[in-house]
């Protein structure tokens, strides 16, 4: 995979603390990171 997203730090602990600044920070950040959006598409091509 070319995208760094798989690796981010912040995402890791978003993904383990939720409710935690960093988590709500990471959700605003993929709405418009096309940097995420080309990570999910990487990940559906991968998924076929």
């Amino acid at each position: 995979m070319a995208s760094r997203c798989a690796n981010c730090k912040i995402r890791s602990y978003a993904e383990r603390n939720p409710g935690s600044f960093w988590s709500k920070l990471w959700r605003w950040h993929t709405t418009w990171c096309p940097g995420w959006k080309a990570y999910q598409k990487e990940l559906a091509e991968e998924s076929r």
